[in-house]
């Protein structure tokens, strides 16, 4: 690869922000040397990446080429030389989802686990990761790599054109190098914050260097926490070439069904260190059902036990009927197609149909929208109360943007974490989970004012169901949109597609821009809908609550996984069975 024509003087300024940036750590951060050295020696990286983008100057018409080099660097896993055997990709599925369990069974080297806290509780089953484990970042840092990406490749900042194979390589080279960008931004701060280092592991380093045991223990958490995520990327990248489907989908939905499993059959009691009792039930909702009925006498059954059969968390009844619920309306829609007519160009009679399903976008706004919560609930939560973020001037420790409990309110209750926002936007954000996180404080609001409301009246709560509804379709239709565009599943990309295939719809000269003006009239129309439908389904499955510790996106992302997985299973077969089948899959 050719070295690219740069503007060399573009390292003077850089230069000089690198300096006014090491000095700010040094004066605002009180940094010690070693601090400042190794802050310096992780923020280089930033800067040589301006670099290279701004210096450009070659042919390409996107400052972006100016990465083509470094991208292509970065570990990647092979495209296949030839079409990979259906029971190889069956193998090799199988073999990825293993290991993934795997990562969320080791556990990270070096952490005090009584003293963690999670910031990412309320997303684990989106993000598919395991507390204090190498997947504890999960899929987060992937997935905020493609929002960025998104917004700024729809907002036009990049200067791209996704339908150009060059200019999409730049974008997906560019993608990867922000994945390694963003699982530092996220691992920094919970390092530094929330992953309190084991007290051992300070105390041997400090030995060797005394007086940065702890910076050196967090600074072992976080390389750890770099290597699970990238294995992560890695794997994703491995099922999407020599699998089925994608490999970050069924991670969140082996996650999820492993929740949903255990929520609805667990015989364990609610808390594992006592007894089973009508106040400790099993924690399943099936084996709290006929634990309750066969155990307790009908006088209790009458006062209490209907409602906590029915409302009770944990696992109550409603929300076992929300997930059969939420399971039966998400296949409905998944099944559901506009069919478009197709003929072939040369053989007279061979007539087809091109389904364009009415969840054209698929679950991946969902998980977009709620990576984009899970971000606001994270950073809110470090302006908040982080040593460093909490002084920064305007958005350190403003109850605007949110406020967290203090340690005097977490010593009067168990019912909230210290991650649960009371105020600001990240209280108005939260997604409520289950009717007595919202319904019922709205009509006994007395009866909820410290666990759930925080002070807030009925009306507040209120806007607070509405403002949630309202920011997951929206940012779902938003990002429906964009994926559409970024994935080659707009007007024109179909047209091409149907085109290359030799294929046409009847009744219209066989011109891509004709074919794109029929396809319009459905695509667009179909992507809003699809996003409004998937971000409505999420929210109405976390109000109403389900089974086990995942959301109600969760509910909604496993789901829609599974048939799809499915379905790509189905097509898999046939183009195995069907050799010239597989050639118009791969055109399309």
């Amino acid at each position: 690869m050719d070295r690219p024509e740069r503007n060399r003087s573009v390292v003077y300024p850089t230069a000089l922000v690198f300096i006014l940036t090491v000095f700010a750590f040094y004066y605002f951060g009180h940094y010690g040397w070693l601090q400042l050295l190794i802050a310096s020696v992780l923020i280089f990286p930033l800067f040589g990446i301006a670099y290279l983008v701004f210096s450009y100057k070659g042919p390409g018409k996107s400052k972006l080429y100016g990465l083509e080099r470094l991208t292509s660097l970065l570990p990647a896993v092979k495209k296949p030389k030839g079409h990979v055997q259906f029971k190889y990709k069956i193998m090799w599925t199988a073999l990825v989802v293993l290991l993934y369990f795997v990562l969320t069974n080791i556990y990270i080297y070096g952490l005090d686990a009584a003293k963690t806290i999670d910031v990412f509780a309320s997303f684990r089953a989106i993000f598919a990761g395991a507390q204090g484990s190498l997947m504890d970042l999960g899929i987060g840092p992937i997935v905020t790599a493609s929002i960025v990406m998104q917004l700024f490749a729809g907002a036009k900042i990049f200067n791209l054109d996704l339908q150009d194979s060059k200019d999409k390589a730049i974008y997906q080279g560019v993608q990867k190098l922000m994945i390694i960008l963003m699982i530092f931004v996220e691992a920094i701060p919970q390092a530094f914050g929330y992953l309190v280092p084991d007290p051992t592991l300070v105390a041997t380093l400090g030995h060797f260097a005394p007086g940065y045991g702890v910076f050196l223990a967090q600074s072992i958490i976080i390389a750890q926490l770099f290597i699970g995520t990238y294995l992560v990327f890695l794997f994703d990248e491995l099922v999407s070439k020599y699998g089925i489907g994608s490999g970050i989908s069924l991670f969140i939905a082996a996650g999820v069904s492993q929740q949903l499993f255990t929520g609805t059959f667990s015989w364990l009691p609610v808390s594992t260190s006592a007894l089973l009792s009508a106040s400790n039930p099993p924690a399943g909702t099936i084996p709290k059902i006929l634990y309750l009925v066969s155990s307790q006498p009908s006088s209790y059954l009458y006062n209490t036990g209907v409602d906590q059969i029915v409302f009770q968390q944990p696992n109550p009844l409603i929300a076992l009927i929300g997930t059969l619920l939420i399971f039966f309306i998400v296949a409905y829609f998944q099944s559901s197609k506009i069919e478009l007519p197709i003929a072939h160009e040369r053989v007279r009679g061979a007539r087809g149909r091109y389904p364009l399903q009415l969840l054209y976008a698929s679950n991946i706004p969902v998980i977009l929208a709620t990576a984009l919560l899970a971000n606001i609930s994270m950073w809110t939560l470090l302006f908040w109360n982080s040593p460093v973020l909490s002084h920064i001037p305007l958005l350190g420790h403003n109850a605007l943007l949110g406020s967290y409990p203090s340690s005097a309110l977490l010593a009067t209750t168990t019912a909230i974490s210290s991650t649960t926002p009371t105020g600001g936007l990240a209280f108005y954000l939260y997604t409520p989970n289950g009717l007595s996180n919202w319904l019922f404080p709205i009509i006994s609001p007395a009866a909820y004012s410290g666990t759930v409301l925080f002070g807030h009246s009925s009306l507040q709560e209120a806007a607070h169901v509405v403002i949630f509804f309202g920011f997951m379709i929206g940012a779902s239709i938003i990002f429906a949109k964009f994926w559409i565009e970024t994935t080659n599943m707009g007007a024109a990309s179909v047209a091409k597609q149907i085109q290359s295939s030799g294929m046409q719809i009847p009744g219209f000269r066989r011109d891509p821009k004709v074919m794109e003006r029929v396809l319009n009239k459905y695509i667009p129309a179909i992507t809003v809908f699809s996003g409004a439908v998937v971000g409505l389904l999420a929210a109405g499955a976390d109000l109403i609550g389900t089974v086990g510790q995942t959301s109600g996106t969760g509910l909604l992302l496993a789901v829609g996984i599974v048939i799809q997985f499915y379905e790509a299973v189905g097509r898999e077969q046939l183009m195995e069975m069907h050799p010239v089948i597989r050639q118009f899959f791969a055109g399309a």
